[in-house]
């Protein structure tokens, strides 16, 4: 039986995601249509009349913008934001900046499928000859973090995210969720997914299909364990997913208006 309520989300689109480069930690910002999609995502959860308590971010402005701009739509501005590098982007190493249709010619598609889709496979580190090192390590954000910046990782799986995730997940965010709050996490693509995995138990093989479209509130169903009851559901009134281009799995699926009316009442 369902007994609390989850909101998180894929930022808005960014100029990167458009042009189908490794955004990772490069600190891109929204363009133009993650702008209308984070004011759309707002609009949206005013219908289904959510009212959220505390709002979870990673430390990167599509993130945070994201949740500033549907707190807006959503008159919620006095909303409490938390800001934590543990739900950060996926850091794809030497692979940030480069776009993934040349690299699929250098290297093959399957190569670059197992980089970006793979669970435990590693991307190759960043160093400091990389054209983004120092723009992401001297960044005085990464100076205030729970680790110093020489532990902060230099390339990670989707399994590495989840480990340095669940900690915030365990220390900060759970609590406030078995206290009752309505809670909105604004994230990325892969710290999302590693947080479904985890509260779904989806396993290593299913993850790889799970694609999460930018800018569309994903509603999740916790136990008293927090953990989920059933899929994760998207909440889009306008059903503009439905021509978006991603994979479905038995994992999730997505909901009509009037079904996300009767989830949240």
């Amino acid at each position: 039986m369902s007994k609390y309520k989850l909101i998180m989300l894929r930022h808005g689109e960014g100029a990167w995601n458009k042009e189908n480069r490794f955004c990772s930690w490069v600190d891109q910002k929204l363009n133009s249509e993650g702008l209308e999609e984070a004011r759309n995502c707002g609009k949206q959860l005013k219908a289904l009349n959510f009212e959220f308590d505390l709002v979870f971010t990673s430390v990167l402005n599509r993130s945070i913008h994201t949740a500033w701009l549907i707190l807006e739509e959503l008159g919620q501005e006095w909303v409490p934001v938390e800001s934590n590098w543990r739900l950060n982007e996926r850091h794809y190493g030497g692979l940030i900046g480069l776009n993934r249709e040349q690299m699929a010619l250098n290297h093959g598609e399957e190569q670059v499928r197992v980089w970006r889709r793979s669970y435990n496979v590693t991307p190759p580190p960043i160093d400091e000859s990389h054209p983004y090192y120092h723009e992401i390590y001297s960044d005085r954000r990464y100076k205030v973090c729970d680790v110093p910046v020489a532990e902060l990782p230099r390339s990670e799986s989707l399994k590495d995210v989840l480990e340095r995730l669940l900690p915030f997940w365990n220390e900060r965010i759970a609590p406030e969720v078995l206290k009752g709050k309505t809670i909105l996490i604004s994230a990325h693509g892969n710290s999302s997914r590693a947080l479904l995995k985890h509260l779904e138990g989806i396993s290593d093989e299913d993850i790889i299909n799970i694609t999460l479209p930018t800018g569309v509130p994903i509603l999740l169903e916790l136990d008293e364990n927090l953990r989920a009851v059933g899929p994760h559901q998207f909440l889009d009134l306008t059903q503009r997913i439905k021509f978006r281009p991603y994979r479905m799995c038995p994992n999730h699926f997505h909901l009509t208006p009037r079904m996300a009316q009767e989830a949240w009442p």
